[in-house]
């Protein structure tokens, strides 16, 4: 029972990965309107859409170690 719990939780922690996928969609997409509105702007917009990406794309990266940790190091008792 309990490492089925385990595969269900290591499973949740990966949904995150869709989550990060939405997100650099969204930083991207705000990106491309903001320098189609300012295009003066666009070194400056490119530099917090740099900036929003690493940040998006970290969250991701917790997501494969959550589901790792669940899975391999917590032990069934």
């Amino acid at each position: 029972m309990l490492e089925g719990a385990k595969s269900m939780g290591a499973g949740a922690a990966t949904i995150a990965s869709a989550g990060a996928a939405i997100g650099i969609g969204n930083v991207l997409s705000s990106s491309i309107h903001s320098v189609a509105r300012n295009p003066s702007l666009a070194k400056q917009l490119f530099g917090y859409a740099i900036l929003g990406f690493a940040l998006t794309e970290a969250i991701a990266s917790f997501a494969p170690m959550m589901a790792f940790l669940i899975s391999f190091v917590f032990q069934v008792l």
